[in-house]
């Protein structure tokens, strides 16, 4: 009787066990790491991948690899397990190449230890993919610009890349030249102007630029009819150059920066909630906490992509200081491209902070000094 007792008993345990699906773990896993229950996740985290990798599971399993290392990365930085998150980070770095961390959604513990992870694993410091291989940092160092690339100084000249040093003054100017003979006198001045040396026969502003157009024009052109340099990439890279280190990842659903006037700043989740608070008819007229984070998780949380995450996604492209314009404020700036169907593709998201960058760029090398310069003091008694 006895034996037929336990034998009952290990059923209905093994029946309970089984009725939490690897997916109510993984959804389990979340909550605690949303609501910072971080030891209770890694316990949970270990069941899953037990579960995970019991015979028959092995698609689920290949599936889970990378997020549950993520958040195992995430609890162990939060218990300040660095050396452990580290490697965490690495496994989950490993199966989502190129992949960032957003530091509003996550505690500094845990994006010191992603970074650190990133670094390690050769992402951080090496720029975002060029065609599939290698980084823009180390293609731009191994680009042979070919021959004469330079854009020769006949009537189409200023509706190329030089457009976007150009002052109000030098577009008008331009405009009312007719002759070749003009246009090239007017080029030779307009480099010469911004010759970081003046009078020297090597002008490095110039060729410099030059050579960013030439790496340009190879590998940012997105169609026939438009030069890669021309496009918002193909600019940026024009007056930045390669940035410090960069990526790209889908756009997840609540976070979509490419609306229709494409700066929207309210996400699908808080219009999901203003919606459920308004048919909510509870006596304080609003819903939950506990209902309101089950929202925002369905339609944001970690691991939701929105529909179509291939063709939809961000490029990002992180400017550390040392790479930054003088006079630029910031210890980094983040330049953000959006692909998405019916909006664009790599499209430039203009907020401040990288509009400030880029116009600082087109300053010439003298303003550029001379605005990082002190201001003159007040006149000493008696001086001229």
């Amino acid at each position: 009787m006895t034996r037929v007792k336990l034998a009952l008993i290990l059923l209905i345990v093994s029946a309970s066990l089984q009725a939490e699906s690897l997916g109510d773990l993984f959804q389990k896993t979340k909550a605690q790491v949303k609501a910072g229950q971080w030891a209770e996740a890694l316990k949970t985290l270990d069941t899953l991948e037990a579960e995970a990798a019991r015979p028959g599971n092995e698609s689920y399993r290949r599936q889970l690899e990378g997020p549950t290392a993520f958040y195992r990365g995430v609890c162990e930085a939060n218990l300040d397990r660095a050396d452990a998150a580290r490697a965490s980070f690495q496994t989950f770095l490993a199966a989502v190449p190129n992949a960032s961390i957003d530091p509003a959604m996550y505690s500094k513990k845990a994006v010191a230890a992603f970074e650190a992870a990133a670094r390690q694993a050769g992402a951080h410091g090496a720029p975002a993919a060029v065609s599939g291989t290698g980084s823009l940092f180390q293609a731009y160092q191994e680009f042979k610009p070919p021959p004469n690339a330079a854009d020769p100084p006949d009537a189409h000249w200023a509706d190329g890349p030089a457009q976007f040093l150009m002052t109000a003054e030098e577009k008008r100017t331009w405009a009312g030249l007719s002759t070749d003979g003009d246009r090239a006198e007017f080029v030779e001045k307009f480099w010469e102007s911004r010759n970081p040396h003046p009078g020297s026969g090597e002008n490095t502003y110039r060729t410099g630029f030059e050579r960013r157009v030439a790496f340009a024009d190879a590998h940012f052109d997105q169609d026939e009819k438009k030069r890669g340099s021309m496009t918002d990439r193909g600019m940026v890279f024009v007056l930045l150059g390669a940035p410090t280190w960069g990526g790209r990842r889908p756009i997840r659903s609540g976070e979509d920066t490419a609306e229709a006037a494409g700066m929207s700043t309210t996400s699908s989740g808080a219009i999901a909630v203003a919606q459920a608070n308004a048919q909510n008819n509870s006596p304080n007229g609003r819903i939950t906490s506990g209902q309101s984070a089950a929202i925002a998780d369905r339609m944001s949380g970690p691991g939701t992509q929105a529909a179509e995450s291939n063709n939809n996604y961000q490029e990002v492209w992180h400017y550390r200081k040392e790479l930054l314009p003088k006079n630029v404020g910031y210890l980094q700036v983040d330049v953000v491209f959006v692909t998405k169907h019916g909006y664009g593709s790599n499209v430039l998201q203009r907020d401040s902070a990288t509009l400030a960058t880029l116009d600082a760029a087109r300053r010439k090398p003298a303003e550029e000094t001379r605005a990082s310069s002190p201001l003159p003091g007040p006149a000493k008694p008696g001086g001229k």
